[in-house]
């Protein structure tokens, strides 16, 4: 049976249990020349704690007898570099220091994490060591100068693995807890400022790199933002995240899935058929994240995403198990992703940035993706909505599409997983009770499940419409109404939902398609198309129509009037040609209802079914 590694982090074990593995071992080599201290970050369950314990298992002097059995079928191992099994190594793991709490509590959780690693450091290496390490209860740092003294001593060299470096500083900064933004900031601040106790820390890793028994350090996490807050502490520190040789070291590429998936295939004996289907909803999920600088992958910027490795094996090993796919695509274990967006929505410009990432129409772009900047810095007005993008690509919320006109770096939600997960924090903004949102869900699985779409548009004009603020008239549009609609209809496990779907060179607004293993139940496939008119447009003859005018008129009278049936015909034009593409490409198995959506000025929802 194909052992999936579902969750695996240690290296060893992975190996020894014959788990299946994707070598990237030849990379070692590179990380090598790269340099002495490095910083590798990606977003959370990417695959970073293996990696780091595969260079572990790789550097430790005493798992020297250990090398063929481990490495010897991989590529490092048919080729190894010099330093193989030739340090000490320490690790310490930052996701399990305690974020909340007073500093002097947070303090002490590092302190006694770095401490209880010392002694099991002590303890793993004691044949080794020339004396004991003088462990320190109340000052770790003391504890770790003092280790350094004795490796010197004992005429060995030291490799420091430090896993997911900026975990709890993350939290703190980044906390869910209502009204409580700046507080968290005033807490962050007090950890990597000025003598913060973070900062402190990584002036001594920096004092140690300097003759002090420190030779390597290798650190793992999710954004820059805490090492550039603590530039003067560890400013010798390489980051090696968007270099592109890196690109897909801790995720897997499009063949590598294939391959993967014809193994399972032969072991259960799927049909090419049903390949295909795994390998079409894995891509919709799952694929499409790129950590590459677009500058380095030439000026088409085109490229094949990377697929989430805990992602990949959470769906694989859940069909293997069942045989049938899993109902909620995303793995609990990434649910916390959802929180960052909670935190970039709660700055000035994070509304507004989520919502264009989701339109698929007002284009996210920025400078650079390299760009170095704390969190005082990413909180600065003119460079805020920027600096927030490129950690929402740190974070894997948004990923490379290629280059603006204007030579930018073109940002967008790399694929229906992540999208799911901004469809509910915009919903929570847009609807922020939860009796709304509740009304919202009723309304939407009426349109799921008996293609009665009026519920669903008279919960939009009514609760959003009758209190939309006349200052900010200017900026509905058919945009606003889309992403309105796919807010409300996106919390659901009955299916596909995609945005400006590509049909052959024409563009729907919004589809959703039943998940093939959902498709025995009564509910319909929907195509979406969304008009705006302004009331200035609107005429009732040669009389132009007022708003108050617009809102007393039945609503067939207001779909009669001039400048809203034209929109309701363009509508049923570009519906009808999407329906015979769907059809043809998917044949009997489409019970397909299209429905065309006009926004007359704030004032009103027409909408209409479009039939053959």
């Amino acid at each position: 049976m194909l052992k999936l590694p579902y969750g695996i982090r240690d290296f060893d074990k992975l190996i020894s249990e014959k788990y299946y593995y994707f070598d990237r071992t030849d990379r070692i080599h590179l990380m090598e020349r790269l340099g002495y201290e490095l910083l590798f970050l990606r977003p959370r369950r990417m695959g970073k704690s293996l990696w780091l314990s595969t260079l572990i298992n790789y550097y430790d002097i005493n798992k020297a007898d250990d090398f063929d059995r481990l490495f010897g079928q991989l590529a490092i191992g048919r080729n190894p570099t010099p330093l193989h099994n030739q340090y000490l190594v320490l690790k310490w793991d930052f996701s399990n220091i305690e974020s909340y709490g007073t500093i002097e509590q947070i303090r002490q959780s590092l302190y006694n994490h770095i401490n209880s690693h010392i002694k099991n450091f002590q303890l793993f290496y004691g044949a080794r060591l020339s004396h004991p390490i003088d462990i320190n209860p109340t000052d770790a740092l003391a504890t770790f100068d003092s280790l350094l003294g004795v490796v010197r001593n004992s005429g060995y060299k030291l490799y420091l693995f430090i896993d997911e470096y900026d975990n709890f500083a993350n939290e703190v900064m980044m906390a869910p807890r209502r009204g409580a933004l700046h507080e968290n900031h005033q807490r962050y601040q007090d950890l990597v400022a000025g003598e913060g106790l973070l900062k402190t820390l990584f002036k001594n890793i920096k004092s140690a790199g300097a003759g002090e028994g420190l030779d390597r350090v290798f650190m793992t996490g999710v954004t820059p933002i805490v090492m550039n807050d603590m530039t003067s502490g560890a400013n010798t520190t390489e980051d090696i995240s968007w270099a592109a040789e890196l690109n897909d070291l801790c995720g897997f590429r499009t063949e590598e899935v294939v391959d993967l998936v014809a193994q399972l295939a032969d072991e259960q004996g799927i049909t090419n058929a049903k390949q295909s289907e795994i390998l079409e909803l894995m891509r919709i999920y799952y694929d499409g994240s790129w950590f590459m600088d677009i500058a380095e992958a030439g000026p088409s910027g085109e490229h094949a995403g990377i697929y989430n490795p805990t992602l990949v094996f959470y769906f694989l090993k859940y069909f293997q198990r069942r045989s049938h796919y899993p109902r909620e695509m995303l793995d609990n274990n990434l649910a916390p992703d959802y929180h960052k967006l909670v935190y970039i929505s709660t700055h000035p410009q994070g509304e507004q940035l989520l919502l264009d990432a989701v339109s698929d129409v007002q284009t996210v772009s920025v400078t650079s993706l390299s760009e170095r900047f704390g969190m005082a810095a990413m909180l600065e007005p003119a460079k805020q909505r920027d600096r927030l993008a490129v950690l929402l690509c740190y974070l894997g919320a948004l990923t490379v599409r290629g280059t603006t006109p204007d030579a930018e770096v073109a940002l967008e939600i790399p694929n229906l997983v992540m999208r799911k997960l901004y469809a509910e924090r915009i919903l929570e903004m847009i609807f922020p009770a939860p009796a709304e949102r509740d009304a919202a869900q009723d309304a939407a699985r009426k349109l799921f499940a008996q293609g009665d779409i009026q519920p669903l548009c008279e919960f939009i004009e009514h609760t959003y419409l009758a209190v939309y603020d006349n200052r900010d008239y200017k900026l509905f549009n058919e945009l606003t109404l889309k992403t309105l609609f796919l807010a409300l209809l996106q919390h659901n496990l009955l299916y596909i939902m995609d945005s400006e779907p590509a049909l052959q060179r024409s563009y729907a607004d919004l589809s959703l398609l039943i998940r093939p293993e959902m498709r025995h139940f009564s509910v319909y496939d929907l195509l979406l198309e969304f008009k705006y008119t302004a009331l200035d447009r609107v005429r009732a003859g040669k009389q132009r129509v007022s708003g108050q005018e617009v809102r007393q008129m039945a609503r067939e009278e207001v779909a009669a009037l001039d400048g809203v049936k034209e929109k309701i015909s363009e509508a049923e034009t570009q519906l009808r040609a999407y329906r015979q593409i769907l059809q043809k490409k998917y044949d009997n198995a489409l019970k397909l209802r299209t429905y065309a959506v006009v926004g007359v000025g704030v004032e009103r929802l027409i909408w209409q079914e479009i039939t053959m």
